[in-house]
């Protein structure tokens, strides 16, 4: 029998704002890019130029076959001074969103993708308690206008992505990884004492209080965020009622070797566990994974120095989206979207590889009653990689960044493919 997915499911890529659009002067990712002993390998610049290369790009997307695309909406670029909303980067979504209906490409639409307005640093960033009734007051006007063309919306994405940014924070101070091996100086300590103080004098507060959205998180931070997506909840659910609505997470396939159990659940806890209140209400839940982290008695066990990894560091894992599917769905009781999954490699074959075994793995799912109903593979583009410039290549398409040209890889015309079939690779 032929390995189907169900009819109108959801075939896309994602990007995010920041990593494609070019020239977001009004971000707090736009300051810290140019700041005396940044962490930034390189600033984004004109990025890939999707903001006015948008058209071409989500032509493209219906050309290969696709029907999705997960993209962000900016909110430096829509309120770039508090309180003082820009209409004419609102009518630019408002063009994108109609481009998308033009080509047949269902919307999923992020609120938040990690940049934010550079104001909202200087009054407190992420662990200021204002943040969630800004935030809902940003996506009230948003939805408002443009609500009825988006029928999905995450509003936070990676909403518990700090918990990832501690581990690797402790495990940097640990010497177990370092920076390095993702392409970042390891002279970090140092650098990030002459960055902060930069980063204080252009924001103009005490350097320890900027906190943008990738800072480190006191307990309450992880409160604010999760309030902010609960506070857009309830105002989006106002101006916009037929838009489903979820927030997106960041999980790693988190498994125990003998004698790991405990510190496996522990991991479990941290991730994702301990957020599942937040979600009563939710339409849906964004997926995200890229690979997956094995616990022994004594904690995370080192990736064995045979295995293949990805540009990220990461061990190449394909199969750990089917894992973490499962291990998520019997905590929540709703549709489960892939909002990322994805590989950073420059070989275009181990990408169609990860894509096949990524989505057996959901169809599996599917087969057993997991209602997953949407993959979106990260990313459209290659593109701004944050700290880590334009060195690490997720993309389906390879873009000269000279010229902006785009070129289609391989990979984006099988995922093509598979989506036009509706079928598991090798059953079309």
């Amino acid at each position: 029998m032929k390995k189907t997915f169900p009819e109108k499911f959801l075939w896309g890529a994602a990007t995010a704002a920041h990593q494609v659009e070019g020239n977001n002067t009004h971000s707090d990712y736009w300051t810290m890019e140019k700041l005396e002993g940044t962490t930034f390998k390189e600033p984004s610049g004109d990025a890939v130029d999707h903001y006015r290369m948008y058209r071409e790009d989500i032509a493209l997307m219906a050309e290969l076959g696709l029907n999705t695309y997960r993209f962000s909406i900016e909110w430096a670029r829509i309120e770039p001074q508090e309180g003082i909303f820009n209409v004419e980067a609102l009518d630019h979504y408002r063009v994108v969103l109609a481009a998308c209906q033009e080509s047949g490409i269902t919307p999923i639409v992020t609120m938040h993708h990690f940049s934010s307005p550079k104001w909202l640093i200087t009054v407190g960033g992420w662990e200021s308690e204002g943040t969630p009734a800004r935030f809902a007051r940003y996506c009230e006007y948003v939805m408002s206008e443009l609500g009825s063309m988006i029928p999905y919306v995450c509003t936070i994405n990676e909403a518990n992505i700090s918990v990832g940014i501690a581990k690797v924070i402790k495990q940097f101070t640990a010497g177990k990884e370092t920076f390095a091996q993702v392409g970042l100086q390891t002279d970090m300590q140092q650098r990030m004492v002459t960055y902060y103080g930069a980063l204080g004098k252009a924001f103009g507060i005490d350097p320890r209080q900027v906190q943008h959205f990738l800072s480190p998180r006191t307990k309450r931070g992880f409160s604010l965020i999760f309030e902010a997506h609960m506070a857009a909840r309830v105002v989006i659910r106002r101006v916009s009622p037929a838009t489903k609505i979820g927030l997106t997470m960041s999980l790693f396939d988190i498994q125990a070797s003998s004698g790991g159990e405990e510190n496996a659940q522990h991991e479990h806890q941290e991730e994702f566990l301990q957020f599942i209140p937040y979600l009563k209400g939710d339409d849906f839940f964004g997926l995200q994974n890229y690979s997956s982290e094995t616990y022994g008695p004594d904690g995370l066990m080192p990736i064995p120095e045979d295995a293949e990894r990805t540009q990220m560091g990461y061990l190449y894992n394909p199969e750990a989206l089917e894992q973490v599917i499962r291990y998520v769905s019997k905590h929540i009781d709703i549709p489960i979207i892939v909002t990322e999954n994805g590989t950073a490699t420059d070989n275009d074959e181990r990408r169609v590889e990860f894509i096949n075994r990524a989505i057996s793995g959901v169809h599996a799912c599917i087969q057993d009653g997991i209602p997953v109903q949407g993959y979106t593979h990260w990313s459209l583009l290659d593109n701004f990689e944050w700290m880590l410039g334009y060195t690490k290549t997720f993309g389906l398409i390879a873009v000269d960044r000279n010229t902006q040209k785009r070129m289609p890889k391989p990979s984006a015309r099988h995922l093509g493919t598979i989506a036009q079939s509706n079928a598991c690779p090798n059953e079309y």
